[in-house]
């Protein structure tokens, strides 16, 4: 039995480091609508002892911005804490929680460095849900190693050879560091490719899926929003409404995950908590299939609350679908 359901009006504790980026910020707004979570600490390299709400109005009023030092973090007295750093800047903090000894409190990581590491869960939850319930380390995935993995799971069987993803991000999967790939007037007019080959994306999804898969990213001027064009060869012939009633079966049941006809636009994709997965076409010997998501929602923070209900006992849908109101 779940803590949830031991204790229904039960809250738990949530502890953010990386509060002021992008991702963060769109946790701290699910969690500031969360029944059943709430944020009581909060770490950042800037604005330290200024209130949290200052720089997000969803944060709650009695949140602090704290020093981002790993023993300070460890300390907090939470159920679970969230890691929304840049790649590489982890390892200390998750360290400095284990040398406390104990379950310690969940620990769900928004960056790279634990997609591949043994004894982590990876939370995916539509491609592994059983192994994120009750896990207690738990990787996010990738923003577009989301799309990509969603988008080629239902058709591995179909495969005569490796897939290729061309994916287009907007501006804000470059984080809040200026860089030429975030910056607008730099992508005014303009799309720039990047990491032509090994991109981390790339290896994640080749990694879980299992099977070779090629990525060439793009970042474009939009802000946020990712679209995916995926090429998948294949080893015998299928049309193209066969193809897309397999994808509906693949993900039936599945709240955030829509399969269309139709073409989905990324523009649609922004705000929205959810997966579109459409466009579906079948040549000679290969299939295009188009992917559409927020990366910044379920390519970050509602995946990463996904994850936080299924490691605490809570209904998965709990704060992200409105009229998902009870707990597992």
């Amino acid at each position: 039995m779940s803590h949830f359901s031991q204790r229904p009006k039960d809250v738990r504790t949530v502890g953010l480091v990386g509060a002021r980026g992008y991702a963060g910020g769109e946790l701290v707004a699910l969690l500031a609508r969360h029944p059943r979570l709430r944020l009581t600490r909060a770490a950042s390299r800037q604005g330290v002892g200024g209130p949290l709400a200052a720089t997000l109005a969803a944060a709650p009023a009695d949140v602090f911005l704290e020093e981002m030092t790993p023993e300070r973090v460890a300390a907090w007295p939470v159920d679970a804490l969230v890691l929304a750093l840049p790649n590489d800047l982890a390892a200390p903090f998750v360290a400095a929680v284990d040398a406390l000894g104990g379950a310690g409190p969940v620990i769900v990581d928004l960056s790279a460095d634990y997609r591949f590491t043994p004894g982590w869960a990876y939370g995916l939850p539509e491609r592994g849900r059983a192994g994120i319930v009750g896990a207690r380390r738990i990787a996010n995935p990738g923003c577009y190693a989301t799309g990509i993995q969603l988008g080629i799971g239902p058709a591995l069987e179909l495969l005569a050879g490796p897939p290729h993803a061309f994916g287009v991000s907007g501006y804000s999967g470059a984080g809040t560091t200026p860089s030429p790939r975030n910056d607008p007037a730099r992508l005014r007019d303009s799309l720039i490719p990047y990491a032509l080959t090994g991109h981390l994306h790339e290896r994640e999804a080749s990694h879980h899926l299992g099977r070779e898969v090629h990525f060439t990213p793009h970042v474009a001027p939009f802000f946020r929003g990712i679209s995916l064009t995926l090429a998948l060869p294949l080893r015998g012939s299928i049309a193209a409404e066969a193809l897309r009633e397999r994808y509906a079966a693949a993900y039936a049941g599945e709240p955030l995950i829509t399969v269309t006809a139709e073409v989905p636009e990324v523009r649609a994709a922004a705000g929205q908590h959810g997966v579109t997965i459409g466009g579906f076409a079948v040549g000679e010997a290969h299939a295009v299939v188009i992917v559409t998501l927020d990366n910044l929602l379920k390519g970050a923070a509602t995946q990463a609350l996904q994850n936080l209900n299924l490691a605490l006992g809570a209904a998965e849908m709990l704060g992200i679908v409105d009229d998902q109101t009870t707990v597992g």
